[in-house]
């Protein structure tokens, strides 16, 4: 009977890993302030709910490569994950580590001064194609949310679970880090323009907070991921 409960552990011990990691994803200033830029253009509606399927396809699409790379033979007969999959988690933790660094020492002294980058001037101009394009960059090509993926595609990859419930571990990370866009989208779709207002204060705050928090956050995960990468390599 016990043998019938491993991929139900394993299971468990995957989400445990990664849910850390798609809450970090979900917590992306940049991202949420872009979809509160987008909401309050024109065709806000469908502008948003075009960035917030770019986001889950970008998301996904990163997830679903780095599966296939490592695919069932990540991990040996007892689940154990392979080195590579250590090493991989070790240069990403030392990559985020030292992005922290940098970026909290590039962090404005006055937050009042704190400005949003000038491509997001130019997001009321953009075709809905290029709406859907920003918000795959802004999942799968930001440096810290392309990580953080790719370490939790690796983990459950290397998880030794069949590849269905590794396809389900998968969407719940999706899911899961795709709820700070989707909780301003949500909002927007309920209260309409009433919402206008909240979701500017919480623009204006993401703004001014963005880079404090973007470098603990980074900080924090990279050492989770070097955590984890002596851990693989080391057990």
């Amino acid at each position: 009977m016990q043998f019938f409960d491993v991929p139900e552990a394993r299971m468990g011990n995957v989400l445990g890993d990664v849910l850390g990691l798609a809450a970090a994803v979900a917590i992306s200033p940049l991202p949420i302030v872009a979809i509160i830029i987008v909401l309050a253009t024109p065709h806000g509606r469908l502008n948003g709910l075009l960035f917030a399927t770019g986001w889950v396809v970008g998301l996904s699409a990163l997830g679903a490569v780095m599966l296939l790379i490592g695919g069932k033979g990540s991990a040996d007969s007892h689940g154990h994950p392979a080195d590579w999959v250590g090493i991989l988690k070790l240069v990403l933790g030392v990559a985020l580590a030292l992005f922290a660094v940098r970026l909290w020492r590039r962090r404005p002294t006055d937050v009042t001064q704190a400005q949003l980058p000038q491509w997001m001037a130019a997001i009321d101009g953009f075709t809905p194609v290029k709406i859907f394009l920003l918000a795959l960059l802004l999942s799968a090509g930001n440096l810290k949310n392309a990580p953080l993926t790719i370490a939790a595609a690796a983990s459950i990859s290397a998880s030794g679970l069949p590849v269905g419930q590794q396809i389900a571990a998968m969407a719940i990370f999706v899911v899961i880090a795709s709820l700070g866009l989707l909780t301003p989208l949500g909002v927007f779709l309920v209260m309409g323009d009433r919402a206008k207002h909240m979701l500017g204060n919480w623009k204006e705050w993401a703004a001014r907070h963005n880079i404090a928090i973007m470098a603990v956050l980074f900080f924090v995960f990279g050492l989770k991921l070097l955590g984890d990468g002596i851990d693989v390599l080391t057990s």
